[in-house]
């Protein structure tokens, strides 16, 4: 490139010199003529006058001889006193570059003649016309001729620059393939290119190639070992150091869910039940020292068994993988868990420390499937002792003999609470946030049995849909709802109700849902419909006429626990639901996990986009109603922001 613009450089100078000598060269000629012909036209008219006397000359003939001709410009005739007899002018304008030329150098004057009697006197100025039309032509054709000569060099050097360039490129290109196809230059390297030039210019690439190949292989080591520590960064509890929800979920879905080879364990989930009450009185490091005290429980009594695996998937809750453990043996687990628990609640003078639920997986099984059996397991660890365990069997859902209530068969108890109708209803409010006018009342059923013994609603509602009971249940709650709602004149509030998946999926209990609203219309346009999203996935086709149907009365949709299923967004704009609930397990401790803020973030925007509005479920703190708020979710449900109250 350089090696061009020198070249345009004295391609330009060169223009210049050959136009400055060509116009100097023509302007020397075009003088030259003009005194040559001045010289001639002198002599002319001298020749012809000086025997002549003014009785010789007629101003006529004269006239007609010399002044008439276009050799002359300007032509006067005058007598012995000088006194003018007659003059004529035929002064034409010279081309331009003539006119310019002619004017520097004055090159034609006015010129005199007498006769021998010196009674004639004669002045004229020859016309150049022709000379100045000359003179310009000659100088533009010079003018073309330097700019060619200029031009041509400078085009046909552009080209063979091009061409060559062109060759460059190719030539480097096929090396480069060769280099690729290779991975590693070798002294053999020139040796397998088909072409002796390239074979040539391969050679003189190597040690190039080579360096490049070492730098990129450097910075590529380097990219992989920072997506390393980036990686491990995000799968990592800050807390405990523990992998966090994200690793759990990489972790279940490669060695569980998707896995070609037989498997199966036990999955418990431990949940930090004293979190929120010792961050409130003793300070968020009381709270981080009691959550490591209990992960240090966790991780020393799985570590027992081979191959565990130990996570933190929000501020309370751990969930512990025991591969090839059987229940029996998970029991032992639970033992061990609740005995150590109870040892730290009295050296801490605790009221409890947490309690697990233990559920089994085998190959296969889906992640949003086992979550919810094990929150069910949990929910029966609740109801129980401070610290208490409980192992939920495929068995136990349907005979139950080891329920917290009692040795109670549980289609007894349900069927009891059919059919004397007794079930106890609660609201609890969702608070709107910043401009929102969308949030509602949740209206929540609550169950117990013929001696009074409140039942866990999770699992009563889990038993339910396990023995086909649960479309009963759900009409149930319904119609004791709509009753609740006309006698009480509450029909301006907006209420939430829920619905199994098994009323959502039943065509006959649709029927009897559509028939119901549209007896009461001004009621169904002010209620909201929660199904869980687990329950959703279930059966798609199902649940879009179900959504459609509730659509078509004028109530509407909202899914509930969401996130546990990890539901793509295509299903939410298939099904087209209004609200989402995010589930309690994000909102937990949010204001310390920042992998929940980015998640919960990242679904309130692409919630927003498709216009379905976002709540957050379970705040129970003013740290995580406050960060909630921050993103910009539209409302907040828990006992921070109110406890269940009778309607």
């Amino acid at each position: 490139m350089a090696a061009f613009k020198k070249l345009i450089l004295i391609q330009l100078l060169a223009w210049l010199v050959l136009v400055s000598a060509g116009s100097y060269f023509i302007s020397q000629n075009f003088d030259n003529a003009i005194g040559n012909a001045q010289k001639n036209a002198q002599a002319t008219v001298e020749q012809y006058i000086k025997n002549l006397s003014a009785t010789d000359i007629s101003a006529e003939n004269l006239k007609n001889t010399l002044a008439t001709s276009e050799t002359f410009s300007n032509f006067v005739l005058r007598d012995y006193q000088g006194v003018e007899v007659f003059s004529v002018n035929n002064a034409v304008q010279l081309p331009f570059i003539a006119e310019l030329i002619q004017s520097s150098s004055n090159s034609v004057r006015t010129q005199y003649a007498t006769n021998n009697n010196a009674d004639i006197k004669i002045e004229f100025k020859l016309n150049i016309t022709h000379l100045g039309e000359q003179f310009q032509t000659a100088f533009f054709v010079i003018l073309i001729v330097s700019t060619l000569l200029a031009l041509i060099p400078i085009i046909l050097m552009k080209t063979i620059v091009k061409h060559i360039n062109d060759n460059i490129c190719t030539n480097v290109a096929d090396v480069i393939d060769v280099y690729i196809n290779q991975n590693q230059l070798g002294d053999d390297f020139a040796t397998k290119i088909d072409s002796p030039e390239l074979a040539k210019l391969g050679k003189s690439l190597i040690p190039s190639f080579n360096r490049l190949s070492h730098f990129l292989k450097s910075k590529n080591d380097n990219i992989k070992n920072a997506a390393h520590d980036i990686k491990r960064e995000a799968y990592k509890d800050g807390v405990t150091e523990l992998g966090n929800r994200n690793m759990f979920v990489d972790y279940y879905e490669k060695n569980i869910e998707n896995t070609e080879i037989s498997t199966f364990g036990s999955l418990a989930l431990v949940r930090c039940s004293e979190l929120q009450s010792i961050n409130q009185s003793r300070g968020y490091q009381k709270g981080d020292e009691y959550i490591k005290s209990v992960a240090d429980i966790i991780v020393n009594i799985s570590g027992t068994y081979s191959g565990s695996q130990v996570f933190r998937v929000n501020s309370s809750d751990f969930i512990i993988i025991l591969p090839n453990t059987p229940l029996k043996e998970a029991e032992k687990f639970g033992e061990n868990l609740q005995s150590r628990f109870t040892q730290y609640m009295q050296n801490q003078e605790l009221s409890s420390v947490a309690n697990t639920g233990i559920v089994g997986y085998e190959k296969a099984k889906p992640l949003g499937e086992l979550l919810s059996i094990v929150d069910n397991a949990m929910s029966m660890a609740q109801s129980k002792q401070a610290n208490a365990w409980h192992v939920q069997r495929d068995t136990d859902l349907v005979n139950n003999v080891s329920a917290g209530f009692g040795n109670q068969n549980w289609r007894k108890v349900i069927n009891q609470v059919i059919e004397s109708k007794s079930v106890h209803l609660v609201i609890q409010n969702i608070m709107p946030l910043g401009k929102s006018i969308k949030a509602y009342a949740e209206i929540q059923a609550r169950f117990k049995t013929e001696e009074n013994q409140t039942l866990p609603t999770a699992s009563f509602l889990a038993m339910a849909e396990k023995l086909d009971m649960a479309i009963e249940i759900d009409r149930l709650i319904i119609e004791s709802s709509l009753e609740r709602i006309k006698s009480s004149n509450l029909s301006e509030k907006y209420f939430g109700l829920n619905i199994t998946p098994s009323s959502a999926h039943s065509d006959q209990f649709m029927i009897w849902l559509e028939r119901r609203l549209l007896k009461d219309t001004h009621i169904a346009s002010k209620l909201i419909f929660e199904v869980s999203e687990f329950g959703l996935q279930q059966n798609i086709k199902a649940s879009k006429r179900f959504i459609d149907m509730v659509h078509r009365v004028g109530a509407r949709i909202t899914v509930e626990r969401f996130g546990v299923g990890l539901t793509s967004f295509k299903f939410f704009r298939d099904l087209k639901p209004d609200f989402i609930k995010m589930d309690a397990s994000y909102t937990r401790g949010l204001e310390d996990d920042k992998n929940n803020q980015y998640f919960m973030r990242l679904m309130v925007d692409l919630a927003h986009r498709i216009g379905v509005s976002v709540f957050a479920e379970g705040v129970e703190s003013q740290e995580e109603k406050h960060i909630v708020e921050t993103l910009c979710l539209d409302g907040v449900q828990g006992y921070y922001i109110e406890k269940p109250k009778d309607i």
